[in-house]
């Protein structure tokens, strides 16, 4: 049995704000703003948009372009960190949204890990049971919402959006899925985090009062991280896998800044024409962005049968992986 990729999609919101807007709402330039990140600007879904609504119609252009019916779907995972609600989990949510009722449904959250750990647990739930032969994979978030817009520290950085991929369980042995390096370090959980609304530090006055419900980030701590986790990952797959860096036809890296981005190809002598980045329409999407990625790379036939596409990424957890597709 092998696994292919039926299907892509993804789903961006109307509203576009630059950084120009940004200079009217927080002490910022659009020349400082591009220097440090390379962010352009970034998609912000309406105060009434929950990220489910994002998600179920990434889903929906993946089963378009796969040609199947939602209920057809066995299972659906969510990766986000702007959930809908505590509980239910969103993917139950998007499950009603899109009529998929005859899948299993659950959440997965690593932050902007999310998609590449959801592709392995997906990968290895079809490869085992016998029974499933489809599986939809959703990055989704509307960032906007956890967003201090008063800290130009983080929403300069943040977007929304959602990519859906769609995988099929084929009866050949040929899988798209090479090879996969994922970690995990809870050692560095406070760099990268929102610090209430969980048991540990429940919603209180207190907490809204002190903007503890708002993403928080320890800027360069997480770039020499990211930078040294995601080169690691990269060069243990490839090297497990048998594949040279020059093989690669598109290092898909989640896309959290220029910076980090053209550091990391830089590390893996892969050249910067084989690194895809859209981080300047979209600024970071958190678990959306390697999706948001693959989808433009797919629609746009960037992407030929026998080619590779290395996808990496590194989150708030801390968590970080690399997963070696052949087309």
């Amino acid at each position: 049995m092998g696994i292919r990729i039926a299907g892509t999609g993804s789903y961006l919101p109307e509203k576009v704000l630059t950084n120009s807007d940004l200079e009217k709402i927080v002490e910022t330039t659009d020349e400082w703003i591009c220097t440090r990140t390379g962010i352009k600007e970034r998609r912000i879904a309406e105060a009434n948009v929950p990220t489910s609504d994002l998600a179920a119609k990434a889903a929906e252009a993946a089963l378009a372009m796969a040609g199947i019916g939602a209920e057809q779907l066995n299972a659906m995972s969510v990766a986000s960190i702007t959930q809908d609600k505590i509980f239910p989990s969103t993917a139950c949510i998007v499950q009603r949204k899109i009529k998929a009722s005859n899948a299993f449904c659950f959440d997965l959250q690593a932050a902007c890990s999310g998609l590449l750990y959801s592709l392995e647990v997906a990968k290895s739930i079809l490869l085992t049971h016998p029974e499933y032969k489809y599986f939809m994979v959703i990055g989704a978030e509307k960032l906007s919402s956890i967003v201090d817009w008063q800290d130009r520290s983080t929403c300069v950085l943040f977007g929304d959006g959602a990519a859906a991929i769609l995988l099929e369980k084929t009866e050949d042995d040929e899988n798209c899925f090479i090879g996969s390096k994922l970690g995990s370090d809870g050692n560095y959980a406070d760099i990268l985090q929102i610090q209430a609304g969980g048991s540990d530090t429940p919603a209180s006055h207190e907490t809204v009062d002190k903007k503890m419900h708002f993403m928080k980030m320890d800027g360069q701590a997480v770039f020499k991280l990211a930078v040294n986790a995601m080169v690691g990952a990269c060069r243990e797959t490839m090297e497990k896998c048998g594949v040279h860096p020059s093989q690669i036809k598109w290092l898909v890296p989640h896309q959290a800044n220029y910076r980090i981005l053209k550091t990391v190809a830089a590390k893996l002598d892969i050249s910067e024409e084989n690194v895809y980045m859209n981080v300047h329409k979209f600024g970071n999407t958190s678990a959306a962005s390697i999706g948001l990625c693959i989808d433009e790379i797919v629609r746009g036939g960037k992407i030929q049968k026998g080619e590779y596409m290395l996808l990496t990424a590194f989150g708030g957890g801390l968590t970080w992986g690399a997963t070696l597709v052949k087309w």
